[in-house]
């Protein structure tokens, strides 16, 4: 079976790996990745993962800016795929593209459909409290994230779960799920069944400034939030003008002290360090002052003798 692989990020490369794994199955005829972006003081172009892999397994590449024009599909309708594959691409296909293999475009989600339609579902799942996710293995359609179903496999969300660990749980469970799922929709004997409404959520790509913590809320969703944002945006705060993001912390037991019901007032609590919240206060764990390394909270109190006592501004 000749297929187009398509993804960008570290959560594809198993997906492409495991069709590589089984050539007897599946030839890989190209891989479609976005544009290498541009990195550090030198403007080095970085990478994809996906890029790294096809590079190191000799496979032919694309990296066109836009699927939209008819120039970006012609090379790939030249490769006559029966099947294309896609994994975090990071590009919305069109119809042309969608109806070019003889099998149409599956696609592996990081969310059980139709929970988490959209760009960051792992970090949506997290931030909204939800103790189970899992992969769709979709037929993909017009619209965002609403081809029927193929298969879906279920994960528990640990209570330390950020969004890095969870992607890389999920990557695997895609990957497996992908070439389990495959020989039966070809066959016709896994049936795609159109996602129901109920339950439908949707989720954005996440832009820096949603790392910011709002001190507003309860400690148990700024807790949440930390896990969610890392590794990016990172949650975060300021302090004396300058970034400090908070790169692990944990819901205050009762018995600590108190903030005194000043939002966003530093106290401390025995030898670690909180945060008092519109409920609850926010237990710092790591730390990391801007243009410095993570380091214990309370090593950074203690560097910081007037951190404690001060009150970090509120996001309105």
């Amino acid at each position: 079976m000749r297929v187009i692989f398509m993804g960008t990020p570290q959560f594809a490369v198993p997906s492409l790996q495991a069709l590589l794994d089984q050539p007897e199955q599946y030839e890989v005829v190209g891989v479609v990745t976005q544009p290498d972006a541009v990195a550090g003081r030198g403007n080095v172009p970085a990478l994809s993962e996906v890029k790294k892999l096809a590079l190191n397994r000799s496979l032919q590449i694309f990296q066109p800016e836009s699927l939209k024009s008819p120039d970006a599909v012609a090379p790939l309708a030249a490769l006559k795929p029966d099947l294309i594959v896609v994994a975090a691409f990071g590009q919305i296909l069109r119809k042309p593209v969608l109806e070019m293999p003889v099998h149409g475009c599956l696609n592996v989600h990081a969310s059980l459909l139709p929970r988490w339609r959209g760009a960051s579902p792992i970090s949506a799942a997290i931030l909204a409290g939800d103790t189970e996710t899992g992969v769709t293995i979709m037929k993909m359609a017009i619209g965002l994230d609403s081809g029927p179903v193929i298969s879906q496999v279920r994960e528990s969300i640990l209570p330390t779960d950020t969004t890095g660990h969870l992607t890389k749980r999920l990557a695997f469970v895609g990957a497996r799920a992908l070439v389990d799922a495959i020989p039966g929709y070809v066959n016709g004997t896994l049936t795609p069944e159109a996602q129901s409404i109920i339950g439908l959520t949707t989720c954005k790509t996440l832009k820096k400034e949603e790392g910011r913590l709002d001190w507003f809320q309860n400690a148990t969703v700024l807790e949440r939030h930390v896990r969610a944002m890392l590794p990016w945006p990172g949650g975060y705060t300021t302090w004396r003008g300058k970034l400090l993001k908070v790169i692990s912390a944990s819901v205050a037991s009762s018995q600590s002290i108190a903030s005194g019901g000043q939002i966003g007032k530093v106290v401390r609590l025995g030898r670690s360090i909180g945060i008092g919240c519109g409920e609850g206060v926010l237990e710092l764990v790591t730390v990391q002052p801007e243009g410095r390394k993570p380091m214990p909270a309370a090593d950074f109190a203690r560097g910081a003798m007037d951190f404690v006592g001060s009150v970090l501004i509120p996001s309105i």
